[in-house]
């Protein structure tokens, strides 16, 4: 389920990414890895956001992202370097999109439509 959901992410398909991943997270206990999975389906969920035109839900996506994202790093990162996944970089590329839309308020919620020009593209996990 990992490298479906992570295959879809690449291609730009996030809704997908984001059907794939939610078994995954739904079938472990562990906290590193179900917080590593929980994180990329809040990033994919971003991104799907931001397709549709939806800044806030973009925005609390990626913060949500970051939230689990982190937790899995402290949890224990042995689950996303195994799938060459590393954290702390992805973590920075996130607040850097974070701060891409933070900073324009007043455009991105006056722009109907996609918000990937302003926003950047989605962050490669790997």
């Amino acid at each position: 389920m990992l490298e479906a959901g992570l295959s879809a992410y690449e291609q730009g398909n996030f809704f997908e990414a984001h059907e794939l991943l939610e078994p995954a997270w739904m079938g472990t206990a562990d906290l590193a890895e179900r917080s590593l999975y929980q994180g990329l389906i809040k990033l994919a969920a971003g991104y799907v956001h931001a397709i549709r035109g939806n800044p806030e839900g973009m925005t609390r996506n990626l913060y949500g992202a970051r939230k689990y994202l982190e937790a899995s790093l402290r949890a224990g990162p042995e689950h996303s370097v195994s799938a060459g996944i590393d954290l702390a970089t992805l973590i920075v590329e996130i607040d850097a999109r974070l701060e891409a839309v933070t900073a324009l308020p007043l455009v991105v919620n006056s722009i109907r439509g996609a918000m990937l020009d302003l926003a950047e593209e989605a962050p490669p996990i790997r």
